[in-house]
């Protein structure tokens, strides 16, 4: 059972970014405040659930907490500011849409760029650790998976309904065929004339 606060006398946030090493897509972000009385028995880190599971978890997770927020940024912006910051924006923006708004934030990971004046905490493997953490990964994975599962009717020579975006093997023959679409991030070095030049 993952503990639903770090500080019972604050309104804490769970913040989690879903989608940061693929090749294709957004990065997506989820800020969740939840009660301090959250429970639920599949509840954990996004990673070790089902997509199965995920989608149980989505609209419980949307109905009984307090506030939830979710938010992208595209390909085009991850190549213009890179992709730790454009997972911060995220962050932000996610953040953003809370009401009411927290007095703390549970960060997953060991960075975070501060948002206003609110105090944050940054928890390494932050998502199978505390509850709030946790909703905010399956949200942002779910969203993210959604996105990607639509732009692959539009390009389904990438399987991203089976990838999402990440560097599959198929992913990448499919990137040495035909190139990169316009979702790719132009940015990380993916084509395969780039990875040669990058091992001179």
């Amino acid at each position: 059972m993952l503990p639903s606060f770090l500080d019972i006398n604050k309104t804490e946030a769970g913040v989690d970014e879903a989608g940061r090493g693929c090749y294709a897509g957004p990065v997506f972000a989820a800020a969740v405040i939840l009660p301090k009385d959250f429970y639920h028995p599949l509840l954990n880190d996004s990673k070790k659930l089902s997509e199965k599971q995920r989608d149980i978890l989505r609209p419980i997770i949307e109905k009984e907490s307090i506030a939830f927020g979710v938010a992208p940024v595209d390909n085009n912006e991850i190549d213009q500011i890179n992709i730790l910051q454009a997972s911060y924006k995220a962050m932000h923006l996610s953040i953003d849409q809370l009401k009411p708004k927290p007095n703390a934030l549970l960060i997953d990971g060991n960075r975070f760029k501060p948002y206003k004046k609110i105090s944050y905490q940054c928890i390494v493997k932050g998502d199978g650790k505390f509850a709030s953490i946790a909703a905010a990964s399956i949200l942002a994975k779910t969203y993210r998976d959604e996105y990607m599962n639509l732009i692959h009717k539009e390009f389904p020579e990438y399987g991203w309904n089976q990838n999402k975006g990440y560097g599959t093997a198929i992913h990448r023959k499919a990137i040495e065929l035909i190139g990169l679409s316009k979702y790719h991030r132009k940015s990380f070095n993916i084509l395969p004339t780039q990875l040669k030049m990058n091992l001179d």
